[in-house]
């Protein structure tokens, strides 16, 4: 079954797979595939699926356009597997097949098994705000956090272990007081993560 992995400076953030004959693209809420993001247009790009796993991508006159291999889509194109497919600082990458045939829907993160990376499992401990208290478990290969169309961060679970980044909002996130950078950055044991006003403190389990 076809499906687009989508990331932000090699972070994986959003995985969807393709069972809509028409799935649309946009930073609108009203798109199936929402991407809150300046350089997305309202509605930017739609994928048709024809019969079992051809997929055509077209551009719906975007400000910025949507490439395909570096090179700007002009007309309708068929995506063959493996195309990595730009939208700004987005990356999607194409793949005609999956071997997982459960439906997922867009903005859906992978799970994980017990065992599949040996690193400590970990939470974030809600610390200021109404949710004070609150313990939100990491549990997931990316988890997203934060108030769309303000501040949203990514949380990736890597092999060598969990990493944030600023994926979209003109409100800065900061780590440990100091301005999240462009690159992901490694999280540590009681690191103090703040997403629009919201203080989060990183913490490791055994």
């Amino acid at each position: 079954m076809p499906q687009l992995i989508a990331s932000v400076q090699g972070v994986e953030v959003k995985h969807v797979y393709l069972h809509k004959d028409r799935t649309t693209l946009g930073r609108n809420p009203d798109n199936d595939i929402v991407l809150d993001n300046k350089v997305v247009s309202a509605r930017h790009c739609v994928f048709d699926l024809k019969g079992v796993a051809d997929v055509f991508l077209e551009d719906l006159h975007s400000t910025n356009g949507t490439y395909v291999n570096d090179h700007m889509v002009k007309s309708r194109t068929q995506l063959h597997d493996g195309d990595v497919i730009a939208i700004g600082n987005f990356r999607i990458r194409y793949l005609q097949a999956s071997e997982d045939p459960q439906p997922s829907g867009f903005g859906s993160t992978m799970q994980m098994t017990a065992g599949d990376w040996a690193i400590p499992n970990a939470a974030f401990q809600v610390v200021s705000g109404t949710s004070a208290g609150l313990e939100v478990p990491v549990v997931k290969a990316v988890t997203t956090f934060g108030k769309p169309g303000v501040c949203v961060v990514s949380v990736s679970h890597r092999r060598n272990g969990y990493f944030v980044a600023h994926l979209a909002g003109d409100n800065k996130p900061l780590l440990n007081g100091q301005p999240l950078p462009e690159e992901p950055v490694m999280l540590a044991n009681d690191d103090l993560l703040e997403i629009a006003g919201t203080q989060m403190l990183f913490q490791l389990k055994d």
